[in-house]
């Protein structure tokens, strides 16, 4: 890729979110959306039309046009588009989670290092302007709080709501804790889809942190919310609104602050850093070890759910 030139990206898969990795990367200066694979004609037909780029049959013809590609398939569906995708030389933005499976997720890295590929996973919290905040903010973690709660919709029931929502926040939390973890406890309860709608989990890390995270697929409000507690003061973010607050000890008293943050759209931050690491064959913010280690911690506290 010459330095001037821009990067050809495509998209598997333009339905609800797919649709926006798409318009976005027909907005980025340094992209060129050059086409998608896309199951549904009318659906094809509409993307094509609305950011003139090309309909293409597989994702091995998409490899072969393209630089750069998002994979935003169902999560059962990732490994199988995306290994052909790499063994065909292209970089890969995967939305999360990365797989389903410790087994694909290995396959993945496999097929991503045999090509020198970069796979970048689609964790989005990590590009919110609240992480940003939160990378310096954060110190000494002694006890998290995360709340992620959603209304119920069907699109993403192929997984419970753990990998479906919780890993989010189990990303965040690893890559703020920055410790190995020593113990988990989950509990969870299956409401309206053949998995649990509903988890919590409890993680202790090696470094005494300990992590609470409450997560819903089935609640009559949206919230996505997390706490930080340190020696001398405490965070509150809100990821949604993009707000939140500091409070500090002052002598006796807890002062509160509220947070400068500049708000822009998660997803394309996200986009616009993977065409960046894509350009300068840098290191994506969330690679694939963070995505397999939150995928690897998802797992566990499904498992624990279901063992019960």
């Amino acid at each position: 890729m010459t330095e001037h030139s821009k990067i050809r990206c495509g998209v598997v898969g333009t339905g609800y979110l797919g649709q926006h990795h798409a318009r976005i990367y027909a907005a980025l200066d340094e992209c060129e959306l050059v086409g998608i694979v896309e199951a549904d004609d009318a659906r094809a037909a509409e993307i094509c039309g609305l950011y003139d780029c090309q309909r293409f049959d597989s994702a091995q013809a998409l490899a072969a046009a393209c630089d750069a590609v998002s994979v935003v398939v169902p999560t059962d569906k990732h490994c199988e588009v995306a290994v052909p995708l790499l063994l065909g030389g292209c970089h890969l933005l995967i939305e999360k989670p990365l797989c389903t499976s410790l087994v694909e997720a290995e396959e993945i890295l496999a097929a991503a290092k045999a090509r020198g590929c970069i796979v970048q996973v689609g964790h989005i919290e990590h590009y919110n302007p609240v992480m940003g905040y939160l990378e310096n903010a954060v110190t000494r973690p002694q006890y998290i709080t995360a709340d992620r709660l959603a209304p119920f919709n069907p699109r993403g029931t192929e997984v419970g709501v753990v990998l479906d929502l919780m890993i989010h926040d189990i990303g965040v939390i690893l890559a703020l804790v920055r410790s190995p973890v020593k113990q988990v406890d989950a509990v969870g309860v299956n409401v309206l889809s053949n998995s649990e709608d509903i988890a919590n989990a409890r993680i202790t890390f090696e470094n005494g942190c300990v992590a609470n995270i409450n997560t819903s697929r089935v609640s009559q409000k949206k919230v996505r919310e997390i706490r930080v507690f340190q020696p001398q003061n405490y965070l509150s973010l809100n990821f949604q609104d993009q707000s939140g607050h500091f409070l500090r000890k002052e002598g006796v008293e807890l002062v509160r602050e509220e947070i400068p943050i500049e708000k822009d759209e998660p997803l394309k931050l996200e986009l616009a850093h993977f065409a960046q690491v894509v350009k300068n064959a840098g290191k994506p913010k969330v690679g694939a070890e963070l995505g397999k280690s939150a995928l690897e911690l998802a797992i566990q506290v499904t498992e624990l759910i279901h063992s019960k």
